[in-house]
């Protein structure tokens, strides 16, 4: 059982170790069995911490275990190397951090290793969580479906990680899209929570609401799963609070089908390849199917683009302002060039971006009133070839910045809503494609009852790369 163990859902594993059919250790030999057949392909989990895994599941209290609800019970997952796992390296993909070892696990991995998840190794990341997943430590990461193509990023080595098998869970950001785009890139589901609903290390801005830390599995189910053991309050996040004493899991059926959505291939600012938007269509039709009315009325996300712009600058120079003080020529040039534009940009600039968030913020309460929940493509491309840094043009259309072809996410992280990217479907060329769904803020879940409904009608999230 435990050479096919891989291929189950995360859930059925918590069942079996929490029944007592399967131990800690053999989840672990499992998962470590897996990592060494396929990750030397596609290079996901660079920073292996196998003894510090095996430590942890040989000195699980299972008894005390199996009282907590919400215990994944010696699950083994991976953590993004942008997360701090005691006693591991956290490098940012940065030369500057290659040696460096955390001595602590940051309050996303400590709320997740309280509710008995077992950490088995890091993922890869972009410099800085800059483009897609590569950097001067460790390389490139490879797409499982493809390993001539990306996986996107910054949460790459993640996705790739969950879709070859090699952890049944993983930790992944998001800033501008990095844990959705890698989500769709991967044929995985990755969830954007709102704000605050998963706590964050002190190493983030604390009233930053754009940067969130969020769940990433192979299926809706599991990321629910994630989300309990990994939602809660942590003295380190100000943002973070209590939730409530249920289950997402639970909740999964406890939501009827919405009765009315709204759908655009493009929000009306970003140019589409044609296959993404055509499969993202004939996923809409499917929703039709279900008798849920789908409109295209949608708020109007115009100078969104800009805005972020503005804000992810301003966020970028606070967090890296000493770092470029003493090592810029060490630091990806697209990155300097970020926090260029945080230090250089005007009051008015900084004015004119609140007021563009505040304007969506309201519009989306409005939307709200009228539909259920906002639903889009999560890339405006298919996974590209690996070698290229970025998308420099969609459709003919020239992409100004690296990262304007992801204003399709971007767009989205400005609204404060939580976002789930769900696979809804493949390319000529096999490569997945993602759909966005936006709920209510705080209301993840009825989003998370929606869009597993979704994948049990597009059946292709278990697809997973043999």
């Amino acid at each position: 059982m435990v050479s096919e163990l891989w291929k189950l859902p995360a859930h059925e594993v918590v069942s079996l170790l929490r029944s007592g059919a399967l131990g800690p250790v053999e989840a672990l030999d499992a998962a470590i069995a897996r990592i060494e057949d396929v990750d030397g392909a596609i290079n996901a989990l660079p920073i292996r911490a196998f003894e510090r895994a095996r430590d942890r599941a040989q000195r699980l209290d299972l008894a005390a275990e199996r009282q907590n609800p919400k215990s994944l019970m010696g699950l083994p997952i991976a953590v993004k190397d942008y997360n701090d796992l005691g006693g591991v390296r956290t490098t940012y993909g940065s030369p500057i951090f290659k040696e460096h070892v955390a001595q602590h696990s940051d309050a996303t991995v400590a709320q997740l290793e309280r509710n008995g998840a077992n950490p088995v190794a890091k993922s890869n990341v972009p410099e800085w969580a800059g483009g897609h997943t590569f950097n001067p430590v460790f390389g490139v990461t490879r797409n499982p479906f493809d390993p001539s193509k990306t996986v996107g990023g910054s949460s790459g080595g993640s996705a790739a990680a969950l879709a070859s098998g090699q952890v049944w869970l993983a930790t992944g950001n998001d800033l501008g899209g990095s844990l959705r785009t890698p989500a769709a890139f991967n044929n995985i589901v990755g969830l954007r929570p709102s704000p605050g609903v998963v706590p964050r290390g002190t190493r983030l801005q604390p009233f930053d609401t754009l940067w969130v830390e969020g769940p990433m599995a192979r299926s809706v189910r599991d990321v629910a799963l994630m989300l309990d053991a990994g939602a809660g309050y942590s003295p380190q996040d100000p943002l973070s609070f209590h939730t409530s004493l249920g289950s997402y899991v639970t909740d999964l059926k406890a939501f009827d089908a919405p009765t009315r959505v709204a759908f655009s291939e493009d929000l009306g600012i970003v140019p589409m390849a044609r296959e993404v938007a055509q499969t993202a269509r004939t996923a809409c039709a499917k929703i039709s199917g279900l008798g849920i009315d789908v409109s295209d009325e949608i708020p109007d996300f115009s100078g969104v683009l800009e805005g972020f712009h503005t804000l992810r600058g301003l966020l970028i120079a606070t967090m890296l302002d000493d770092l470029l003080a003493q090592h810029r020529d060490a630091i990806l040039p697209d990155i300097v060039k970020n926090a260029e534009v945080g230090h250089q940009v005007s009051n008015q600039e900084i004015i004119s971006a609140e007021k563009i968030r505040k304007s969506i913020t309201l519009q989306m309460q409005s939307f709200f009133q009228r539909c259920d929940f906002l639903i889009c493509p999560t890339t405006s491309v298919a996974p590209f070839d690996v070698e290229k840094p970025f998308v420099t043009e969609i459709d003919g259309q020239p992409c100004k910045t690296y990262i304007d072809w992801f204003a399709i996410t971007f767009a989205l992280s400005m609204t404060g809503c939580p976002v789930v990217s769900l696979p809804c479907g493949f390319t000529n060329q096999g490569l997945p494609v993602g759909l966005q769904i936006v709920g209510q803020p705080r209301q993840e879940a009825a989003l998370l009852a929606f869009a597993e409904m979704l994948e049990q009608e597009f059946a292709v999230a278990s697809a997973v790369p043999r």
